[in-house]
């Protein structure tokens, strides 16, 4: 399944779909203590679906304030934040 970059409205729930658009642009954020924008499956103006992986992403920035996973500074990051 596709992937895009989805932008988080700034006002909605983080962890549902409609509270992301699709962005035409890569952010340019990556840390910080709200969610900036997110790697989501999906073409459309919403995410599909936001993963229990994804979530857990997305719970894990408020936590750390680091863009996620944080695992390995190699790998894909799902969830950027903003300050």
């Amino acid at each position: 399944m596709a992937r895009r970059w989805y932008a988080y409205n700034g006002v909605g729930d983080p962890l549902i779909p409609p509270s992301y658009y699709i962005a035409s642009l890569p952010p340019s954020c990556k840390n910080g203590v709200r969610v900036c924008a997110i790697y989501a499956a999906g073409t459309g103006p919403v995410p599909i679906i936001l993963s229990s992986n994804l979530r857990n992403y997305i719970a894990n920035l408020y936590i750390t304030l680091v863009a996620q996973p944080d695992s390995n500074p190699g790998i894909k990051k799902y969830v950027y934040g903003k300050s």
